[in-house]
């Protein structure tokens, strides 16, 4: 119901395929046999930059999926959203007790025979969204699905209902068949895994060190009921959910090993990613139990319990999402200790989970040498229960002094690589410049009509994406279809109008990226577009929003207002948005109209200048007109907030890709530049070009950075 139907007058958000991530990887059973083959085999040195250039390489280096033409793939949002306060209100008004709870209003379940109810409040009804999940039974719905029901009692006047009145969306024949695969293919690797109380002694230490687990006794697996799936050498960590604690999926652990003698943990999910909602440890927590600590992973919650005897949950998706439904399963504690890991990234997403899990709980253990992840702290034989003592409330006064904020600076020292942000793979030269993309940033980007620039921010978006930064891309411009298609295009590295056998290949690909779009087209609210990008927030962890962009913000409605104070409005809006929610928001802006054989500046941003003040970067795709051809482009960077760092580097437009990205012939050396005076470009002008400069024309423009940027005043200087 929640993730598969319609909602009575919704707003589509759009997902391409199921909300997977790259850093897990799904392996349907003809493939078990290819993790047993060299599991401590040494892997390639991965290139610098990764090129898919066929479907060759990804058969290679992945496995595919069987296509379903029936998939769904949109995610319904609700058009008006609803608020906790007028949730309470409707409750009272149907006289229904509840209790306030940290993300949840709790109520009791109105599907369960009062009479043999288990829990006075077992239904639980998320504050933000209004959707609804009663643990006892299982059923799941829209704030809308919920009023039916009591309304429905309240007319019949029923004590309760049954839990299959809200199954009338019956799954198709496809989803039957391949659910009952799934849940064949998990009984059999399950029936066929081995207990490690049944291994012998020298096949289970063999095991442990394959996995650098030594510190984890067999006590402890077993308690998690954790096997060893002997034909993959795999761990197999299981899923008890529901009333009566059944099996309902399992995650399969393999073990590499590098170069550096570094393991390397590649995770496989049944059922698939996007259906795998599994808190490994839940089952073993009891109704008493007012303490726990999340963590990223399942090694790290065993080490937690082993150590401190504290229970622990690891989340199904690591630190790129923490889906909501999972929200009511830890309304219980009083105290939420999240421990997701030992570097930026997972700081990051602790602070942004703890926004969703309640402030006021919630403790965070700040990575550092000293604490790292409970799995790597447990082998270093490190005092766990000293690490989560040392834990820091999440939620912070108004003013703090240098004291609170010490720890942090001193973090960005050390870890300067990764506080950078997430580098592009496809853009070497941008990131020499910018140094990455991060959260919680409003980069502004313009470029002259018709130059490509939807083009380059798509590729620029899919080269994020396919690293795992969650996408939204907000279109305005262009519809959801031609928006895909180019980057549909732009992940095959080839018109696939050409080879339209191989269609299905790279479109299930596609599926995998963790990317949605707006439905809207066209000229849109902004309320309306701020509440979707928040509510895919919330539900799927956004970490990078696009807008194509602001001119469309600015509606019919505001025509008797000043333009230039409505956009200003509006950007301050999204700066805000970015800050609060650490979001980065790519924002188009068109430019003002400039003469053909000028070059775009900041100030040639449209409107007045609080976009390129309140912009932490600022791009401008530079377009040299040339007659005889379309001309040649630069992206140039005017504007970086993070370190100063300015510069601009030529791109190549390949037509059959329509990708910007050329492989490095040869590294281009940054200069510093000296800006020319007018009069310097005037004579330049007026100067016949000899052969020889003719010549030189015709070769690539060198890239140049100016370290020290002008001004704000002298930027936005119209």
């Amino acid at each position: 119901m929640w993730r598969g139907i319609s909602l009575k007058g919704t707003a589509c958000l759009l997902q391409v395929g199921a909300s997977a991530f790259l850093h897990i990887r799904h392996f349907p059973s003809q493939c078990l046999r290819i993790l047993s083959q060299g599991v401590l085999s040494r892997p390639p040195e991965p290139s610098p930059i990764l090129r898919p250039q066929s479907p060759d390489f990804y058969l290679s280096h992945m496995v595919i999926r069987n296509y379903n033409k029936g998939t769904k793939s949109t995610l319904d949002i609700p058009l008006n959203s609803i608020t906790v306060t007028e949730i309470k209100e409707y409750l009272r008004s149907k006289e229904i007790p509840f209790h306030d709870g940290y993300s949840c209003l709790h109520i009791a379940s109105i599907f369960i025979n009062p009479s043999s109810r288990k829990s006075s409040f077992s239904l639980f009804i998320d504050k933000t969204t209004g959707q609804f999940l009663c643990k006892d039974t299982l059923v799941e719905g829209s704030w809308e699905d919920l009023q039916d029901c009591l309304e429905v009692m309240q007319k019949d006047e029923q004590e309760f209902l049954s839990p299959n009145v809200l199954l009338g969306y019956s799954e198709s024949i496809e989803e039957q068949e391949e659910r009952g695969r799934e849940l064949k293919e998990v009984q059999e690797i399950w029936s066929s895994s081995v207990p490690f109380t049944d291994l012998l002694e020298d096949e289970a230490q063999l095991v442990k060190t394959m996995f650098q687990m030594t510190k984890i006794s067999n006590e402890t697996l077993n308690k998690f009921g954790v096997r060893l799936f002997k034909p993959t050498k795999s761990l197999v960590l299981p899923w008890f959910g529901g009333p009566d604690s059944s099996l309902k999926g399992i995650k399969l652990l393999s073990a590499q090993m590098t170069d550096t003698d570094k393991v390397i943990y590649n995770e496989a999910t049944i059922p698939k990613c996007s259906s795998y909602y599994n808190l490994f440890g839940l089952a073993l927590v009891n109704c008493l139990n007012s303490e726990v600590v999340v963590t990223g992973c399942e090694l790290d919650t065993l080490a937690v319990t082993q150590a401190t005897g504290v229970p622990s949950v690891a989340l199904p998706r690591g630190v790129s999402c923490l889906p909501p439904v999972l929200l009511p399963y830890l309304e219980q504690f009083r105290r939420v200790t999240l421990w997701l890991g030992g570097d930026i990234r997972s700081w990051e997403a602790s602070k942004i989970f703890s926004r969703k899990l309640g402030l006021r709980r919630c403790y965070l253990v700040r990575p550092g040498e000293f604490q790292p992840c409970p799995f790597e702290a447990l082998s270093r034989g490190r005092n766990l229960s000293l690490i989560m003592k040392a834990s820091i409330p999440a939620a912070h006064k108004s003013i703090i002094s240098f004291k609170q904020l010490r720890e942090d600076v001193y973090g960005e020292l050390v870890n300067t690589d990764q506080v950078a942000g997430v580098k592009w793979t496809r853009f070497p030269e941008l990131n020499r410049i910018l140094k990455g993309h991060r959260k919680g940033e409003l980069t502004v980007f313009t470029g002259p009509t018709g130059s490509g620039k939807t083009t380059l921010i798509s590729e620029l978006a899919l080269d994020l994406c396919m690293q795992g930064v969650n996408t939204l891309w907000g279109s305005f411009e262009i519809n959801n279809v031609r928006l895909a298609k180019i980057m549909l295009t732009q992940f095959a590295m080839q018109r696939l109008e050409e080879s339209l056998d191989y269609y299905d290949f790279w479109a299930d690909k596609f599926e995998e990226l963790p990317l949605y779009f707006m439905t809207f087209h066209g000229q849109q609210n902004i309320k309306r577009v701020l509440d979707t990008m928040q509510h895919a927030v919330y539900m799927y962890d956004i970490n990078h929003v696009v807008i194509d962009n602001l001119q469309f913000m600015m509606g019919h409605e505001n025509l008797s207002v000043d333009k230039f104070a409505v956009q200003d409005l509006i950007i301050g809006a999204f700066r805000k948005f970015a800050t609060n929610n650490s979001c980065h928001i790519t924002l188009i802006i068109h430019p003002r109209k400039e003469e053909d054989d000028r070059e775009l500046q900041t100030a040639s941003i449209f409107g007045s200048a609080k976009a390129s003040q309140e912009a932490d970067n600022v791009l401008i795709l530079q377009e040299k007109k040339v007659v005889t051809c379309p001309g040649r482009r630069s992206l140039q960077v005017t504007k970086n907030r993070f370190d100063g760092d300015v510069g601009i580097f030529p791109l190549d437009f390949i037509k059959t890709s329509l990708t910007f990205s050329t492989p490095m012939k040869g590294k281009h050396k940054l200069k510093k530049v000296a800006a020319k005076s007018e009069t310097e470009e005037d004579d330049q002008r007026n100067v016949t070009p000899s052969k020889k400069d003719e010549g030189k024309k015709g070769k690539a423009m060198k890239k140049t950075t100016v370290k020290n940027p002008p001004s704000e005043n002298e930027t936005n200087k119209k």
